[in-house]
């Protein structure tokens, strides 16, 4: 039976370098990200598969979003949060048939598993390890869409999701799409793809997310972030509509009553690249940080580009500086979507 070790080295047969992290060019494979169609195998995420007749009902109860109302085309993004309301990992979420697929950070995919295990008790409910199942790839760029109609067919909005032969294409915006495929077709479907697209470095797909605003909780900053700070609601991560979930007190009584006094950001920095969870400061707050970097990525301009999470005054200030309060400033970037300010303090 094919294997997740069994794609990497398939990956590194075709050019792969750092068990499937990149191809080695990588200013080339980044410049491609910004204008080319690319093909990233995205070796750093996990999948856990839920079956049985209670899955839906069962992570409902336990995420962020309204699983019940997950359509059998639909593609969603999800959080699970400890009792405070703080995120011990995001998700993206889909529907296999009577399962549900969740996509989350490779290095909280064993914790996590075992954490909605403890849940489990007498719901209907079986939960697997799939990263040897479904192999993901990750593909983007101008004729990404073309790249994909001998495939089957395509969703053609963003956050829905088709069955091709032995797998399924969810697209995530409008040039980026995500392909779950049964190990035992990935090569197969990777060579056909390569005719179009460029494999490219992993860290290109990372670039990409950030361009688009789309945060990613890793073992660096679980139990860190509110949804809300790392603006979960504005893309679609959060139900206001549903019952309790662990946190949904806290989460719900930030969104009417309180105020949102930290947000997520995206910045540029001239300097070496950060690490996820590394510290900000500003002048606003001395000697105390005012922020957490959420995620990073080399950009194709040279540089760096990251997400981070900050207090809303002193990004509103300008002046935010990385590791300590004289270290290298950020240069803020816009976002594609808008920051809620009157919420912000």
């Amino acid at each position: 039976m094919a294997t997740k070790q069994n794609w990497i080295d398939f990956l590194q047969q075709q050019g792969a370098r750092n068990e499937g992290l990149d191809f080695g060019n990588l200013p080339e494979e980044l410049l491609n990200a910004k204008s080319a169609t690319i093909l990233a195998p995205l070796t750093d995420i996990g999948l856990i598969r839920v079956g049985g007749e209670d899955a839906a009902v069962f992570l409902h109860n336990l995420l962020t979003n309204d699983v019940n109302g997950l359509s059998t085309d639909g593609v969603q993004r999800n959080g699970f949060c400890n009792p405070k309301g703080r995120l011990l990992a995001s998700f993206v979420i889909w529907r296999e048939g009577t399962d549900i697929m969740i996509a989350l950070s490779a290095d909280l995919h064993a914790a996590i598993l075992k954490k909605l295990s403890m849940y489990v008790l007498r719901s209907k409910v079986k939960l697997s390890d799939a990263s040897d199942e479904r192999m993901l790839i990750g593909l983007s760029g101008p004729e990404a869409s073309k790249a994909l109609t001998d495939l089957g067919p395509i969703p053609t909005e963003s956050l829905k999701a088709t069955s091709i032969d032995h797998g399924q294409v969810m697209r995530l915006d409008e040039h980026r799409y995500m392909l779950a495929l049964d190990a035992s077709t990935a090569e197969s479907v990777w060579r056909k793809l390569a005719v179009g697209a460029r494999p490219t470095v992993l860290a290109a797909w990372h670039w990409l997310e950030i361009q688009a605003g789309i945060p990613i909780i890793s073992a660096a900053t679980q139990e860190e972030f509110i949804p809300q700070m790392i603006n979960f609601e504005l893309i679609g991560g959060v139900s206001f509509k549903k019952g309790c979930y662990p946190g949904q007190e806290i989460v719900a009584r930030t969104q009417y009553l309180g105020k949102i006094k930290r947000r997520m950001y995206r910045a540029h920095l001239d300097t070496a690249l950060p690490s996820a969870g590394a510290h900000l400061y500003a002048p606003e707050t001395g000697d105390q940080s005012c922020g957490r970097v959420v995620q990073t990525s080399p950009a194709p301009q040279g540089g760096n580009e990251l997400l981070a999470v900050i207090q809303s005054t002193c990004a509103e200030a300008g002046e935010v500086h990385l590791d300590n309060p004289s270290g290298p400033r950020l240069i803020f970037q816009p976002l594609p979507y808008a920051l809620d300010v009157t919420t912000a303090s």
